[in-house]
């Protein structure tokens, strides 16, 4: 079978850390990123802990192809569980052949399994690519929300 998904376990740490760069690199945000991997290792598979987000893998035979990094949020207006996707990322030379719709409709698959009311994610407003694919498998865009965001000095003021 060419397309496999499957859980990622703590021996992918590299890997993860490898697709996460990719990502950063293609949403020109690669400054941006200070994830390592003993962070990573840390809060995906925590020894003691709750794990604070999960990732699946995609391999194109046993190359690896793309992931995809979520958690459980909350909505209160359903008072259910939902599934919020962070981050998905195919490896330049394998987009175009179904494994970002793969990765996606895993986690619908998952939400639906899970009972959650919602699935969400954010999409930056230039990338037309992964707009009109979200919009063809159904999603709907909430152009009326804007994201707020502490981080940094600005959220550490706080402490």
């Amino acid at each position: 079978m060419p397309l496999s998904i499957r859980p990622a376990t703590v021996t992918d740490v590299p890997l993860i850390l490898t697709f996460i760069q990719g990502l950063a690199q293609y949403e020109n945000l690669a400054d941006e990123v200070t994830a390592t991997e003993e962070r990573l290792r840390a809060t995906l598979f925590p020894a003691h802990d709750r794990a604070a987000a999960e990732c699946i893998l995609a391999f194109n035979d046993e190359t690896p192809a793309g992931f995809a990094l979520f958690f459980t949020n909350y909505s209160t207006f359903l008072a259910k569980p939902g599934l919020y996707l962070e981050d998905l990322f195919v490896v330049p030379d394998l987009r175009g052949r179904g494994i970002g719709k793969a990765l996606l409709l895993h986690l619908a698959k998952l939400a639906n399994q899970r009972n959650c009311g919602r699935m969400e994610w954010t999409v930056l407003d230039w990338n037309a690519p992964a707009i009109a694919f979200y919009e063809s498998i159904g999603a709907r865009r909430l152009r009326e929300w804007q994201i707020c965001r502490l981080t940094g000095a600005a959220l550490e003021q706080y402490r």
